[in-house]
């Protein structure tokens, strides 16, 4: 994937444009535009949780740039599911214009107003469901049922005069759902038949042969180990996971245990989830933490947030002891979740903390306790060979994951030309049963940081890095104004070092001889003064003691 920037012609008239957002290369921030005769349609707007070389920002949203101009031209956003990876986004681009219209199924609808609470928003939503057809503008929408790890999700046909795209969104083909709830293989044999020219497939498992387990395959599972248990059980999932938790609930119950919900997001979106009918909560089965710690230990199973090691959730706190409650010895915690990419080290520090703590600790690894909710490679030739689409845009993935899911397409007779392995930002032009990438817009990374929406720059973060791996130098310098000779200090102050103060005695001589001859040169501006003693003291830094810190230099003129 190329990074360079090029300038997409005019829109011509007849063609649907595809600019996919986020999502590509990446899990997370899924979000695509689609603009057909002067008017735009956005399909997901999700966020992407942060890795460790991005320190201190708490999400990173797709880049809005092209849409700020163009927003009384959006005639909706449609959300495939509730998952954060595409509904966590909204409030923001609702922020720049608040009227937006939301279209979606039930529960991700209610997913996502209960979000939009918080950041004061009322928005206007339109509830669908798997078979109806929607006009909006130029877009005719069909919504076909797919099922995936949160109930309701949604794959959109989208009908323009230049062609029909099919989107799956997330999705799996599970083949006894726990809800019953299927793919729906005949709308999508049906769709094939009329003519896919455009086919958006979700490519998170495109690299795993064969078929995604079985989510049934779960409980017996889940079941035995909270059965074994001798003391408390603590279960950590995506807090959106209703399946996941209606397994859990199900196993407490029938070992005689209570529950007890953890983490604001996990108590929202199980409540949301209880009241539309999703979550069937036995009687008497809930009860409040603080109460639960009062139960014996062999009575109480905790189901709380913080599977991927985020270090600010309800599981994290608990291994570094910074939670009311504290695993032990004779505790088991169940990881019921599989990993993100790029969360690896986070988690496995968790799973490690837990461990040291006495916890026996179980997860995807040692034991069947989660499946993915993506299809794998045996599911997506199924799909491939049902639609047999014109063209195949993989999106949802990592690159190797949109490689093998082209090839995929490939092996099942889409001609090569026609797989577009594309990137965040690359625009495709669909017409006349032809799809081609025209251009590439230059998109960039939006950070969240606390109050702070897009302030925080990539610099900011390489500084951030350096403070925290390199360490941080301020020196201290008075001079003369009219002769520049050094009338106090320099003074060095030092912080990330493991040696002594007086290792910097040293560089001190040699940083005064770099000012003395700077201004025997007549050079007395500040600025330029500054970078004499930046330039001397990084240099010694890196020759004595093999580091790059931060360096900040005050020449003060007296």
């Amino acid at each position: 994937m190329s990074n360079a920037v090029l300038a997409p012609p005019p829109l011509e008239s007849g063609t649907l444009r595809v600019i996919p957002l986020g999502g590509l290369g990446e899990v997370g921030r899924n979000m695509t535009i689609f603009e057909f005769d002067g008017k735009i349609l956005v399909l997901d707007c999700g966020v992407l949780f942060p890795e460790e070389h991005q320190p201190g920002v708490d999400l990173i949203l797709p880049d809005f740039e092209p849409l700020k101009a163009r927003l009384d031209d959006i005639v909706g956003i449609v959300l495939t599911h509730g998952h954060e990876d595409h509904i966590g986004a909204v409030p923001y681009l609702l922020k720049l214009k608040g009227d937006l219209p939301l279209i979606g199924s039930g529960l991700t609808l209610a997913l996502t107003e209960a979000k939009l609470k918080e950041h004061r928003l009322r928005p206007y939503t339109l509830t669908v469901r798997e078979g109806q057809v929607e006009r909006l503008g130029p877009f005719e929408l069909e919504f076909v049922a797919v099922n995936h790890s949160i109930p309701d999700a949604l794959a959109v046909a989208i009908r323009t005069e230049a062609g029909t795209v099919l989107a799956t969104g997330d999705f799996k083909m599970d083949q006894l759902p726990l809800d019953g709830r299927l793919t729906d293989l005949r709308a999508f044999s049906r769709l094939g038949e009329a003519g896919v020219d455009l086919f958006l497939v979700d490519s998170t498992n495109a690299d795993v042969p064969g078929f995604t387990p079985l989510e049934k395959e779960i409980g017996p599972v889940l079941d035995q180990v909270i059965g074994r248990a001798p003391r408390r059980v603590i279960v950590a999932s995506f807090s959106s996971h209703v399946h996941r938790v209606q397994q859990v609930m199900d196993a407490a119950a029938a070992h005689g245990r209570r529950l007890a919900l953890l983490g604001r997001s996990m108590v929202r979106n199980m409540t949301i989830a209880e009241d539309l009918g999703y979550l069937h909560v036995p009687d008497g089965l809930l009860i409040d933490y603080k109460k639960a710690r009062n139960l014996p230990d062999d009575q109480i199973v905790y189901m709380s947030t913080g599977s991927q090691g985020e270090p600010m959730a309800v599981l994290s706190r608990m291994a570094n002891l910074d939670h009311e409650i504290e695993p032990g010895p004779g505790d088991t915690v169940i990881l019921a979740s599989s990993l993100i990419p790029g969360n690896e080290n986070a988690v496995y520090r968790v799973i490690d903390g837990l461990t040291k703590l006495g916890a026996n600790v179980v997860h995807k690894a040692n034991a069947k306790v989660h499946v993915s909710g993506h299809a794998a490679a045996g599911e997506l030739l199924y799909c491939y060979n049902i639609l047999k689409p014109r063209n195949v845009l993989p999106v949802h993935g990592e690159y190797r994951h949109l490689m093998a899911n082209a090839q995929l397409a490939q092996q099942t007779g889409v001609p090569a030309e026609n797989t577009i392995v594309a990137e965040n930002g690359s625009v495709i032009d669909l017409r006349d049963g032809v799809a081609r990438n025209v251009g590439q817009l230059d998109l960039g990374f939006v950070y969240v940081d606390g109050s702070s929406v897009g302030e925080i720059t990539d610099a900011d973060l390489k500084d951030r890095r350096i403070l925290g791996e390199e360490g941080f130098i301020s020196v201290i310098v008075v001079v003369d104004a009219a002769t520049g000779r050094i009338i106090s200090g320099p003074e060095v102050h030092a912080r990330g070092f493991a040696e002594d103060a007086a290792v910097f005695e040293s560089v001190k001589p040699k940083i005064a001889a770099a000012l003395a001859e700077a201004a025997q040169s007549g050079v007395r501006d500040n600025h330029a003064l500054s970078q004499v003693v930046r330039r001397t003291i990084g240099r010694w830094v890196n020759q004595s003691l093999r580091r790059r810190p931060m360096i900040v230099p005050l020449v003060i003129e007296a």
